[in-house]
């Protein structure tokens, strides 16, 4: 339900925006950048909004809004055309998309996984592998889905087809069948009768303001940034990187599907494992996947770098999200994670909004991507190396289960 906040959802809009708007690819990616990079200031606020209102309000309630600004991004060129001056499009489009990357890619996404995570314990990571399935697999049907609509009704209807889905029948599911945590209806996590069965130790709960002494706290944020920085830009302008390596718009929409099965393989075999084992391993491999599918997207053109960009990214997108799910709850404990784990999706969400109009301005500059895809490998190297050097020691001791 985030898809219209998220960039595969915004990015199959962006050529026919272009032509709507009257803007140019770097206007439309500077809205971009400047509505992503506002959101994210907001985004450790939400978080504490999580904790203290839970996850049944603020995931009604953003979808809501998410299905409203939709219908705004809709109507942003008739806006632009009552309003009759020539900076009226790229202001309208910034308000838009200011909206549905708050709504959408940040609090929307935010509150989903956290809202999972009280309900398990000792199976935590294979059930956020389970999500994380769901959520593979529809992003990756996304993009196609929405080309369709667009081609069959127009992209305005497409908005509309989004906006009812999102904004008026996800928030009634939602009302009807979400609740905060086991202990609100009488149950206990994972199921299990509390007097037979003994639940883990969790990590010892800090504050944001803690958890920022923390070296392991910015290596995992930034980790998932760079990530969300680089995917972003490949998303945003798939159709354009794609074509500058020989191939069509088809093959840019569908390589999400490979890269699909990829990451919910990884993201499957991790998950089933990731419960009696350290994060440690899983970020490094994270690393490298991204490393190795950025040396295929430097050869795009040729069959082996292809796969080498669908495996890799695919690889190291399944395990972000066996990462993003655990990190900061197995380290930093439950009683703050909407504020921990809001500052993260405030740091990633900035970086996801820097990616794409960096690839965009190297492409001016360049007359290529090239120069900000070896930008992206170096700061991968780095966090790789940092990674290997840093101390990850968990709080808690996992309970193993055969």
């Amino acid at each position: 339900m985030s898809v219209p906040g998220q960039t595969m959802g915004m990015a199959v809009f962006t050529d026919p925006f272009i032509k709507a708007f009257g803007l140019t690819r770097t206007e439309l990616s500077l809205a971009y950048l400047f509505g992503t990079v506002s959101s994210s200031f907001f985004l450790t606020t939400a978080g504490r909004w999580f904790d203290r209102f839970g996850g049944r309000l603020m995931v009604t309630a953003s979808s809501i809004a998410l299905g409203a600004m939709v219908v705004f991004i809709s109507v942003t060129d008739q806006l632009a055309y009552l309003l009759g001056t020539g900076f009226a499009p790229f202001a309208l489009i910034f308000i838009g998309y200011f909206g549905v990357r708050f709504f959408g890619q940040g609090v929307l996404t935010s509150c989903s996984r956290n809202v999972l995570m009280p309900w398990f314990v000792r199976r935590r990571g294979l059930v956020a592998g389970v999500r994380g399935v769901f959520v593979s697999i529809g992003f990756s049907l996304a993009p196609l889905l929405l080309a369709w609509l667009i081609v069959v009704f127009g992209w305005r209807e497409a908005l509309w087809v989004l906006a009812a889905i999102v904004g008026l029948i996800f928030p009634v599911l939602t009302y009807l069948f979400l609740r905060d945590s086991p202990a609100s209806v009488g149950l206990v996590a994972d199921g299990d009768d509390s007097d037979a069965v003994a639940t883990p130790q969790e990590a010892p709960s800090k504050t944001l303001q803690e958890a920022r002494r923390s070296p392991v706290l910015w290596l995992y944020t930034s980790s998932l940034a760079i990530h969300a920085l680089f995917g972003t830009a490949l998303t945003f302008h798939v159709v354009s990187i794609f074509s500058e390596a020989g191939r069509d718009a088809s093959e840019a929409f569908g390589y999400f599907l490979p890269a699909a099965v990829f990451s919910t393989t990884v993201n499957l075999l991790a998950s089933s494992i990731v419960d009696r084992y350290p994060l440690k391993p899983f970020l490094l491999f994270m690393l490298m996947a991204f490393t190795l599918g950025a040396v295929g997207l430097l050869n795009l053109e040729r069959p082996w770098g292809y796969w080498m960009l669908a495996a890799g990214f695919g690889a190291g997108g399944g395990l972000w999200g066996v990462i993003s799910n655990l990190a900061f709850i197995r380290f930093f404990g439950p009683n703050h994670l909407g504020e921990v784990s809001g500052f993260n999706t405030s740091v990633t969400v900035f970086a996801s909004a820097i990616g794409p109009a960096a690839f965009s301005l190297a492409l001016d500059i360049f007359g290529a991507y090239h120069a900000a895809v070896y930008a992206c490998i170096v700061v991968l190297i780095i966090l790789l190396v940092a990674a290997l050097w840093l101390d990850q020691a968990e709080p808690a001791t996992l309970a193993r289960r055969a």
